[in-house]
């Protein structure tokens, strides 16, 4: 029987009490920032009363670089249950970049739309159509070809459908003009229509843009927009659509993982229900879908290495390599090796079709566009041959993460840097591969978990603006670390693992909000300076 001397000594002092963060200070940053301080006065030796330690904390918590409005619907939803649905979630749409693209090229095109419904005497006085562009857009649009994908929502094209040879040819040709017709009366448009504007300001989000319908000197028609990302958009004055109510409504991995085994349910199953329940879709709908995404990312892979060795457009002159890592991988004597560098290779090929500017699938964006398609490669005919029906179950896994990672933290590495891409395509990629190999619930919570933990604090600095460099080896690293994910998380003990998802996904949304804008898609800092273009 032990006495109370042989009790181990108390290291830190009781803290029970701190429970509540001070008025106005953010909990989370508040409870992360109190642990940091505790192990300090371990390592230090130094004694702080749980008053002492509190005011530090509090002073400590930062806010965020670019706050965003409380206006914002992607503020908004993260109050409730998750509500996003497959469709909105995975988009087709031409690369580089779901955020300064895809999202762009909505937008213009919902203010077409808008200028279409007009009354006939307004149409009638239209004499132009201007976009300005604003934030991260306005920094780093240039390499992401923004104005481009602007103008062509403009003149009416939409990213799913969108011939690449069209934004191809715009920019071998950037004097073009095309007619826009509204009523009665036709003007022409050009890229001088798209105006890089003010890269820093108060804006309501990092990716911010407006459009005007002008008669003249006059304003006709003028909406403020939002690329929020993934493809995401939103505007002044934005209400989304009404939904129905999940079946199961989660708002945290840990709810997920309730209700999968509560219900005897797989992770993939239970997204099922509540895309049928929120959407109103049938499940035959929904499984479509996700069957065509599936079919998308599987020819993209192909056409990235079938595309022959070239030269990516852009000032920095990137040579492809996807087909000759491919070959070379296949020719690799040790089978451990090979699978490393074949998953590589797809992921390459996936990133230079974005970087190309080609149909891409945001999954969840465009600079990550190489992870996903990689590993769906790598588990079907790529490799394992897994049956299609099984990967579009692990789609719907991988998407929930997605999910959770937008509801909780972000998406937009204009808001977060680049662990809000790679690192949550890693993530996703990860909790597919679990489930498409038959790992319980918390297997594949656990494999998101630790691919999207050592992608924490990534930065986001593409050289010349431009989604080449250190972008499409990213993807690569992606797709890899997803597998190392699962392959850790599945020879564990599960309950043993120490940090679960949602820790791990707050910890991502505290250091988007630490973070430098300058690693922020902006190209100020990082290899964006270091590198030299000659």
């Amino acid at each position: 029987m032990k006495s109370e001397t042989d009790a181990p000594p108390q290291i830190f002092e009781d803290t029970s009490g701190m429970v509540d963060s001070p008025t106005g200070v953010d909990r989370r940053s508040f409870l992360m920032r109190s642990a940091v301080i505790s192990a300090a006065v371990l390592m230090t030796g130094r004694k702080l009363t749980p008053e002492a330690q509190a005011a530090a904390a509090a002073a400590g918590a930062s806010k965020p670089q670019v706050p965003l409005s409380s206006s914002l619907n992607v503020v908004k939803s993260s109050k409730g249950p998750v509500m996003t649905t497959v469709e909105e979630f995975y988009k087709v749409g031409p690369g580089p970049s779901s955020s300064h693209t895809i999202g762009p090229m909505r937008i213009t095109y919902d203010f077409y739309q808008r200028c279409t419904k007009l009354p006939k005497d307004k149409l009638n006085q239209a004499t132009a159509l201007k976009v300005n562009l604003f934030g991260s857009l306005s920094a780093t649009g240039k390499g992401h070809g923004t104005e481009r994908a602007a103008l062509a929502g403009i003149v009416g094209k939409e990213p799913a459908t969108v011939d690449p040879a069209f934004l191809d040819d715009l920019a071998a040709n950037p004097q073009q003009t095309f007619p826009v017709k509204l009523g009665d009366n036709t003007f022409n448009v050009s890229l001088a229509d798209v105006i890089y504007d003010a890269t820093k300001g108060n804006f309501p989000h990092p990716n911010t843009m407006t459009c005007k319908l002008l008669g003249g000197e006059q304003v006709l028609l003028e909406q403020e927009y939002y690329s929020v990302g993934g493809g995401f958009i939103e505007w002044k004055g934005y209400k989304p659509p009404k939904k129905g109510q999940p079946k199961y409504p989660y708002a945290t991995m840990k709810e997920l993982v309730d209700h999968a085994q509560k219900n005897k349910l797989t992770i993939a199953q239970v997204i099922l229900a509540n895309e049928v329940a929120v959407s109103g879709k049938s499940e035959a709908e929904v499984l479509a879908f996700v069957d065509k995404i599936q079919n998308a990312m599987i020819n993209i892979v192909k056409s990235g290495l079938a595309a022959p060795a070239g030269t990516l457009p852009g000032p920095i002159k990137l040579k492809t390599k996807a087909g000759d890592v491919y070959k070379r991988a296949l020719e690799d004597k040790f089978q451990r090796e090979q699978g490393i560098g074949v998953v590589s290779a797809y992921a390459l090929a996936g990133s230079e079709e974005n970087a190309r500017g080609h149909l891409v699938v945001t999954a969840p964006t465009g600079g990550s566009a190489g992870v996903m398609p990689a590993v769906v490669y790598a588990l079907g005919e790529g490799g394992r041959k897994a049956p299609k029906e099984k990967i579009s179950q692990g789609m719907l896994s991988a998407v929930g993460v997605g999910y959770l990672c937008k509801h909780n933290a972000t998406l937009a590495a204009a808001e977060g840097g680049c662990q809000a891409e790679i690192g949550v395509a890693s993530a996703m990629a990860a909790a597919m591969i679990a489930e498409v190999m038959g790992s319980p619930p918390q297997v594949v919570a656990n494999a998101a978990e630790s691919s999207l933990e050592h992608h924490l604090g990534m930065t986001c600095d593409p050289v010349a603006g431009f989604v080449q460099v250190p972008c499409i080896e990213r993807c690569a690293y992606g797709a890899v670390k997803a597998w190392t994910g699962y392959m850790i998380a599945s020879n564990e003990i599960p309950a043993n693992r120490r940090v679960d998802f949602d820790s791990t996904v707050t910890a991502m949304a505290l250091t988007a909000k630490d973070m430098n804008p300058k690693y922020k898609e902006t190209s100020e800092g990082g290899l964006a300076l270091s590198v030299t273009l000659c």
